[in-house]
């Protein structure tokens, strides 16, 4: 039986995510369980997620998925490479998972594998880092050197999911992993873009969120009325803004040794964040850091990476369990087989995580931790009690 294993940070679940759950099974068998690795409740752009992890993975299995586990906050807020490489080994550690399906601009496998295999090569890595030591910012540095080898299929690395899916290719490599690739052309809307129709891209329903517009025509049938429902009990939609204070305050009472053991915190980019720190909104922090060689995005990771605690050792290595977020009837069948071929604990009731070795159990708690900073965005003060990642099994749809 094949098994679709998908990664996503489903922010929120829409329309063109069930399109991806549709055309992986027109392909792997209409019967193939779909199995998630979703992002928590912090996501890799360095921001709190629209709704809770536990919400948005009961919206992807309401619309199609089975199992959805849970991808830990280190390979989260981390760069495309960790991120991939993070969520494929999740995948492949839970035994039974036969394809990774995932989306991608081009829809070329071919010219995906061949970037793929450049960017992992380690004559080209040595030129990348040589012309970062000259100055030259990562993505220019890489896809200079990989044009030089790879001619104009290095154009894909202008393109968001063409880019993750090349990440994704290089880590089935490293894990020696099982897991047939399988790509899916990403149609209708682009990564961040407006979208057209029916489709709208996550970042624009996460505008149209913001400002109080019904996205009930652009997500699948029920997705609409359990946000509504959470917007309703003053449950989201979280943003950077609901939780700025809380954020600036943990900022001010770090140390410069602990900003020092952050992850991607070299090249003197604790001792900007700790000089910014001082700043009065996260939006003059991000700005004060900024130099041509980095991207806003790493520099909003690290602040969210600082506010939560996570430190460089932590995102050494690969995720250490695999924590169930939500299932449906027929991915509790298929729980039965992963526990017994899985090479990954795996965590239903979060009591049990009590019994993981460390520092699996730190990551654990690091990930329940990020929860009581991120219910601090809710508007209901009943809702912001700590605590509750302890106390949330996982969803039956």
């Amino acid at each position: 039986m094949n098994v679709i294993g998908v990664v996503g940070e489903f922010n929120p679940f829409h329309l063109g995510h069930r399109e991806h759950f549709i055309a992986s099974r027109a392909r792997a068998g209409q019967d193939a369980p779909i199995v998630c690795v979703m992002s928590g409740d912090f996501v890799q752009r360095g921001e709190p997620a629209c709704f809770d992890k536990h919400v948005r993975a009961r919206t992807a299995v309401m619309a199609g998925a089975d199992l959805v586990f849970e991808l830990p906050l280190p390979w989260c807020l981390a760069s495309a490479e960790r991120f991939a490489l993070g969520a494929a080994a999740l995948l492949d550690g839970l035994g039974v998972v036969t394809h990774l399906s995932f989306g991608s601009e081009s829809g070329d496998l071919a010219a995906l594998r061949t970037l793929a295999a450049a960017a992992a090569d380690e004559n080209n890595l040595a030129l990348i880092r040589e012309r970062m030591r000259r100055g030259e910012g990562f993505a220019a540095a890489r896809e200079a050197v990989l044009r030089r080898q790879t001619g104009d299929v290095a154009d894909l690395l202008e393109r968001p999911n063409d880019i993750l899916a090349v990440e994704y290719l290089k880590a089935l490599t490293a894990l020696g992993s099982s897991m047939t690739p399988m790509v899916t052309l990403r149609r209708a809307s682009e990564h961040d873009g407006a979208g057209d129709g029916a489709v709208r891209s996550a970042m624009r329903l996460r505008a149209m969120l913001a400002a109080g517009e019904d996205i009930g025509p652009y997500v699948p049938a029920g997705t609409g009325g359990v946000l509504a429902e959470r917007m309703a009990a003053g449950l989201g939609p979280v943003t950077m803004e609901s939780l700025e204070q809380a954020i600036l305050a943990r900022l001010r009472a770090m140390t410069p040794e602990a900003m020092a053991a952050l992850p991607d915190a070299g090249e003197g980019l604790a001792n900007r964040l700790f000089t910014a720190r001082q700043e009065g909104s996260l939006e003059a922090v991000v700005e004060r850091m900024k130099t041509k060689r980095y991207p806003t995005s790493r520099l909003r990771r690290l602040v969210m990476a600082a506010a939560l605690g996570i430190r460089a050792d932590m995102a050494a290595g690969t995720p250490p369990y695999a924590r169930l977020l939500a299932y449906s009837g027929r991915g509790r069948a298929l729980l039965r087989q992963i526990r017994e071929r899985s090479r990954l604990p795996v965590i239903n009731k979060p009591a049990a995580a009590k019994d993981l070795p460390e520092p699996a159990r730190a990551i654990f708690r690091l990930n329940a931790d990020a929860r009581d900073l991120y219910v601090l965005g809710y508007d209901s003060p009943e809702a912001r009690r700590g605590g509750s990642d302890w106390r949330t099994g996982p969803a039956a749809v």
